[in-house]
């Protein structure tokens, strides 16, 4: 089994009975550092099998008595916080720079904070006279998380802290592309204690996250990845009519007024755009600023990015990584050239780092941090959700002009805006279209805010309390104290 990714079906590592393989190459210099086993429908079936069977022990266990065993996770997680970031690195690409500050630590929280509410996890009395009901919260049952590629160790745990903590038992699929630290997360979940086939780990493509989708045993299905797949999703998910959270994709807006703090600004679109290479989903990759400060704002932001080292990502100066592949990276540069075409004037970036013919990082999939001028809403650079290191800026004067354009998408998942006004942050931000949105900041994410979209960028919410509400279930109980009586009389 040495470099084979496997499965982790109740308690046990499996290579798979699927004979075919996908490779795990790592994206700084497109070597290939193993394989990934492919669940078959057996495994898939195994593993509902085995969650079946934990559900009822899991399910009756104490809130204090899971609560403990997820900080306990947590706990071990924050130790192993550097070896498990290079497997992000790896994996993904990023720079170490971020994994080891966000990556794996973003997912002890997660475990934490919901380890720490699933003893709270409770139902409501209702009196009625002499009579009086109650409503009890319970777990679904059998759940799928099924992962994306930019943040695996965090979106794991995103998914399976807060579904484990309300009682329920969940089979994880992470994206193909970054597969190794789901197994992990599932042997650090045994270790702290938690009974097998609570949290399983099946490996593969869209055919197995498919069948998941369509399983009958299986009460929800949590998805983060673009709306296409969200689509295939709902409707595979329609048969049974299961649950759905969906954390899909955006093109969102980011608005820089004349009186905002210029320096938090830029740094807000740098994090906005840049960070782990900009691929995620959250980014606010157009970019409005007023035209008083238009000129500043660009200087200043020139300035900042020629700081940003691109390269190795294991090396801790590092500060803009590679692709996820070389399918994202070709993407990316082909948006470059749309953007040239249709006008956009490039400020900087747009083009491959040379890193010259004998470094092993000519093979990986590096681009450039770059940055659009257009006047246009209608460039597609402005329109499409590209996932890479592409910032659109676009100018605007009057305050309501902004906000129609800023809302004229059919995404909906974040949004941010830049001033020292207050009355003027508050007004604008109660008309933005959009799940998520920060005041003069941008991409900050604590576990303890909802986290989701609205319109094509989604369904339901991650974190947060609320988000203990999407992976349970409401039953009401009446209790008659007086007797029926006689009501055809």
């Amino acid at each position: 089994m040495d470099n084979i990714v496997p499965q982790f079906i109740h308690g046990e590592i499996r290579t798979g009975g699927s004979p075919e393989r996908l490779e795990n190459l790592y994206p700084a210099d497109g070597s290939k550092l193993g394989e990934v086993s492919i669940a078959s429908e057996e495994d898939v079936e195994d593993a509902v099998r085995s969650s079946k069977d934990a559900f009822e022990t899991w399910s009756a266990m104490t809130g204090t008595e899971r609560g403990r065993i997820l900080r306990k996770a947590a706990e071990i997680l924050r130790k192993r916080n550097d070896e498990l970031a290079e497997v992000e690195v790896e994996d993904t690409g990023k720079p170490i720079f971020e994994a080891s500050a966000v990556d794996i630590i973003s997912g002890a929280d997660a475990l934490e904070f919901f380890g720490g509410l699933a003893a709270s996890i409770s139902g409501e009395h209702i009196q009625l006279g002499k009579s009086f009901a109650y409503v009890k919260r319970e777990p679904l049952g059998v759940t799928a998380g099924i992962g994306a590629w930019n943040y695996p160790m965090q979106i794991a745990c995103w998914k399976a802290a807060p579904a484990l903590a309300a009682g329920n038992t969940m089979i994880f699929k992470p994206a193909e592309e970054t597969p190794r630290n789901a197994v992990n997360l599932a042997e650090i979940f045994v270790e702290a204690g938690m009974p097998s086939g609570v949290f399983n780990v099946v490996q593969g493509g869209p055919q197995v996250g498919k069948q998941l989708v369509g399983h009958k045993d299986i009460a929800k299905v949590s998805l983060t990845g673009e709306v296409g797949t969200g689509q295939k999703v709902m409707e595979g998910a329609s048969k049974t009519l299961k649950e759905l959270s969906l954390e899909l994709g955006g093109k969102n807006p980011m608005i820089i007024f004349n009186d905002a703090d210029l320096e938090d600004a830029v740094q807000g679109a740098m994090m906005g755009n840049f960070y782990t290479q900009g691929e995620i989903c959250s980014n606010g990759t157009r970019v409005y600023v007023h035209k008083r400060v238009m000129d500043d704002f660009c200087d200043q932001l020139i300035q900042e990015v020629q700081n940003l080292k691109i390269g190795d990502p294991k090396d801790p100066a590092t500060r803009i990584g590679a692709l996820i592949s070389k399918e994202q990276k070709e993407k990316v540069l082909n948006y470059l050239q749309i953007g040239l075409e249709q006008g956009g004037e490039l400020l900087f970036g747009g083009g491959e780092p040379d890193f010259g013919s004998g470094s092993p990082l000519a093979n990986g999939y590096f681009v450039e941090p770059a940055a659009f001028y257009t006047e246009s809403d209608n460039d597609r650079i402005a329109r499409e959700e590209i996932f890479g290191p592409l910032m659109t800026i676009l100018p605007f004067e009057e305050e309501t002009d902004v906000i129609r354009r800023a809302n004229d998408t059919p995404y909906g998942l974040a949004a941010g805006i830049f001033t020292r006004d207050i009355r003027r942050a508050h007004r604008v931000i109660g008309k933005l279209d959009a799940g998520v949105c920060w005041i003069n900041n941008y991409n900050i994410t604590p576990v303890e805010i909802p986290f989701g979209g609205v319109k094509m960028s989604g369904t339901g919410r991650e974190n947060g309390r609320a988000a203990i509400d999407s992976w349970s279930r409401l039953k009401t109980v009446y209790v008659e104290m007086e007797g029926v009586g006689r009501p055809f009389d």
